[in-house]
């Protein structure tokens, strides 16, 4: 089974015009779609579609109508001139908890069906409701354990406190024994945000889940109420406040292939 869970850490680090960081621990599944129905009558624990201690909901995320998944993001793939065949489509997200989840980012690995991997989908959510997704195909098939660079121009509104011009730099490595995914935001100035998340692999069992439901309580309740706890922080050092202005007219950007692949995730 390739579905997971994964028990770290989320840091981000503000650059400018002053330095504030943050540290939070966290745990996140890594799901395998084509799994869902074997994990959904497995785990007592985790549901799909359904209330539970833990759940993964279609609803969180693609069309946010309920609707499949993977037809969902194979019709975006076909639109960025790409076809995956019915290979594997994974996502690494936060999980409902007591049927509560708030995803500031989930990112979609998307293979072929030799396991090789093809794009990766990022998919954005702001606290006002709205969401937006980056599309990048990968210009160039990554060996076991590289790291992947892409990047893409802003075109989504997160924080009120960072402005629209800005541009995404990523770098991060597929998933495997251990976690890494990190984000550089630049602006026109230079750098001004860096968000890394790291973790360390466990099976997905009831038993894991309980850990993390113990070691991690109300995670989702944390990420949301850790947002706010933040921003409030950024307004009274005087952060810029930026207006929020009308949310993208597409539901998913599409970049050219990206070809950067890096031997390890340490270069």
């Amino acid at each position: 089974m390739h579905s997971a869970l994964y028990f770290g850490e989320v840091m981000h680090k503000r650059l400018q015009p002053f330095v504030q960081r943050f540290v939070y621990r966290v745990f996140s599944l890594w799901i395998d779609l084509d799994e869902l129905p074997r994990l959904h009558r497995q785990l007592r624990l985790f549901s799909h579609n359904r209330f539970n201690l833990f759940s993964f909901c279609d609803r969180d995320h693609g069309a946010r109508d309920g609707t499949s998944l993977r037809p969902w993001i194979e019709a975006q793939l076909r639109a960025a001139g790409r076809d995956i065949a019915g290979g594997p489509v994974r996502l690494l997200c936060f999980p409902r908890v007591l049927g509560y989840v708030f995803n500031p980012l989930t990112i979609w690995f998307c293979h072929r069906p030799d396991g090789t991997l093809d794009s990766l989908l990022y998919e954005v959510r702001n606290t006002f409701g709205e969401k937006h997704c980056y599309l990048i195909p990968l210009g160039q098939t990554p060996p076991p354990g590289a790291a992947i660079r892409q990047s893409c121009d802003k075109g989504f509104y997160v924080s009120p406190f960072i402005g629209m011009q800005a541009r995404y730099r990523f770098k991060l490595t597929v998933p495997d024994t251990r976690l890494f995914v990190a984000i550089l935001q630049d602006v026109p100035n230079g750098p001004q945000l860096i968000a890394m998340q790291t973790g360390r692999r466990r099976h997905l069992s009831d038993a894991t889940l309980l850990r993390a439901c113990f070691g991690r309580p109300l995670l989702t309740l944390k990420v949301i109420a850790g947002i706010h706890w933040e921003a409030v922080k950024l307004w009274r050092r005087g952060a810029t406040f930026h207006k929020r202005p009308a949310p993208p007219t597409t539901a998913v950007t599409l970049i050219a292939p990206q070809p950067a692949i890096l031997p390890n995730a340490a270069e």
